[in-house]
């Protein structure tokens, strides 16, 4: 396979795989060794290609230069009318001025064919009531698990009951009535997910746990996969929030 198509085919398994890929996943579906894959990942980036991650953590492909809004078929444009509008109905103020700047970014980007598609495009989301409210502490806790720092919790469990912890924040998940937080409890010392609506306060501890957060992540993920346990307290149910 000539090279120019290896990188092509790198950065397209970069765009469809859930991220952050391992190298040993990208070499398999490029079908090179790990130390060209390693290569050619250090040539995207000098070609301009913004690829976060390191040798043993994963990678995640944060810009495209190979990949302008103009390529963009009918289909693929209200694949991306439906989800920002969908994520401009969830109710997070951050996330709903987001998906509006990003919808008018790709909209000024467009030919004037592919912009009426985006304007007038088949699907449609209506919501009557927004699905989630605005947490308080939405931007404290969404910065740091992108700055990869500790939080202090107080939150109220199931039963009605304050306490006060140290977490290590991993991700935001929206369920269908529900957000919680996925994060690792060094009170428990095991990993939990706590309900945003019983968040009383979130604030900086003060501490970084970089670069362990995708690493955290990938092994809460695959807990949640298997279904097993770590050190979960009794009475407790590891897979559900807390």
């Amino acid at each position: 396979m000539a090279r120019t198509d290896r990188l092509f085919r790198l950065l397209h398994a970069m765009r469809v795989l859930p991220s952050p890929v391992t190298a040993a996943r990208l070499a398999e579906e490029t079908g090179v060794s790990l130390r060209s894959l390693y290569r050619d990942i250090d040539s995207l980036r000098a070609a301009g290609a913004r690829i976060e991650g390191e040798r043993g953590y994963g990678y995640r492909l944060i810009e495209d230069v190979a990949l302008p809004p103009q390529t963009f078929d009918r289909i693929e444009i209200e694949a991306l009318v439906l989800g920002l509008a969908e994520v401009r109905h969830m109710g997070d103020p951050a996330l709903e001025k987001a998906a509006a700047s990003v919808l008018a970014k790709v909209a000024a980007t467009l030919p004037d064919r592919a912009e009426q598609h985006l304007f007038h495009a088949v699907s449609q989301v209506r919501r009557f009531e927004a699905r989630f409210p605005a947490f308080p502490d939405m931007e404290t806790i969404r910065s740091a698990c992108w700055r990869e720092e500790a939080l202090l919790l107080r939150y109220t469990d199931k039963d009605g009951t304050v306490t006060e912890r140290t977490i290590l924040p991993l991700s935001v998940v929206y369920l269908d009535s529900k957000m919680t937080l996925l994060a690792w409890c060094c009170l428990r010392e095991a990993f939990r997910m706590f309900r945003l609506d019983r968040i009383r306060a979130a604030r900086p501890a003060g501490t970084s746990f970089r670069p362990r957060r995708v690493a955290l992540l990938r092994s809460y993920l695959a807990e949640l996969r298997t279904g097993r346990s770590f050190a979960a307290p009794t009475g407790s149910a590891q897979n559900e929030p807390t």
